[in-house]
């Protein structure tokens, strides 16, 4: 009980340095969430593409980035690139890398969902007159995005999480604050116990949220 309380008043006298760690988490998986989403349209956009080349290069990009480890892709480019002049903040690396890794993930998603469009659908539009992107943009994208959101949301989940490796590229993000206050006092599993429950805090609230949105965009006929 003791032990307890000596915890806890450590963990009020850091918890300025908890917070700023827990605001730069948010913001680094925030902002990785946004421009993979961006990245991921772009990415499958180029997957549909009538050039033959143009796809067998973006299946290539597609099947490179998911099948390399993120964290050896984020020391790829910290240690790596200063070696050929580039330089970048802890922050630039993970965003870039993290980037990199979640747009071939959301690309893969919405080729999957894309799949399970009506061909019909496309056709008729295409005899129409609609040209390649007007189709994409509006018949094919807004419905794979709907039929995308358990994963796409899943994948904003999986950002939260895997924002804990970049202490390891020197971002001081929450778990690296967590870190440095159980390197202080030795009560590692408190600390550790204490960042557990914060990060299943914020997975609770992305997954209420997903919850309501996929019960606001999901199709017609597609109800569970």
């Amino acid at each position: 009980m003791l032990e307890l309380t000596g915890f806890s008043r450590e963990l009020v006298a850091y918890g300025p340095q908890l917070l700023e760690g827990l605001w730069k988490t948010l913001i680094l998986a925030g902002s990785v969430s946004l421009s993979g989403l961006v990245g991921g349209i772009l990415v499958f956009g180029l997957t549909l593409s009538h050039q033959p080349m143009v796809r067998r290069v973006t299946d290539a990009w597609v099947s490179f980035f998911i099948g390399m480890p993120l964290l050896v892709l984020l020391f790829l480019v910290y240690y790596g690139f200063p070696q050929w002049g580039i330089r970048l903040s802890p922050f630039e690396v993970a965003f870039w890398g993290f980037t990199l890794n979640v747009s071939a993930y959301n690309a893969r998603y919405l080729t999957t969902a894309y799949r399970s469009l009506d061909a019909a659908e496309l056709e008729a539009a295409d005899a129409q007159g609609f040209g390649h992107w007007q189709i994409f943009l509006w018949i094919i994208l807004p419905q794979v995005l709907r039929l995308s959101v358990p994963a796409l949301t899943n994948q904003v989940i999986l950002n939260l999480k895997d924002s804990s490796i970049a202490f390891l590229i020197q971002y001081t993000e929450f778990f690296a604050q967590v870190q440095e206050l159980a390197a202080q006092n030795f009560r590692f599993f408190q600390a550790y116990v204490m960042a557990g429950l914060v990060y299943l805090g914020l997975v609770s609230v992305i997954v209420l949220a997903a919850r309501r949105l996929e019960a606001r965009v999901i199709l017609p006929g597609l109800e569970r």
